[in-house]
């Protein structure tokens, strides 16, 4: 049986990519040694505080 999480997760997203997007990610994973999910996290991230530069300091 799996660990127990502080944080678990249980929603999966699943999208489709080109093979050439398929080479970057796979370019990018292999250079920063993260996961995926790790990468997309990251992007979300990034994405969210171009939107909205208060998440931060909300968060903060």
């Amino acid at each position: 049986m799996g660990r127990m999480r502080e944080n678990p997760r249980y929603n999966v997203v699943s999208m489709r990519i080109s093979d050439e997007e398929r080479a970057v990610l796979e370019e990018i994973m292999s250079v920063t040694n993260k996961s995926v999910s790790q990468i997309m996290r990251e992007a979300m991230e990034m994405v969210k505080m171009r939107i909205n530069p208060e998440f931060s300091k909300k968060a903060a």
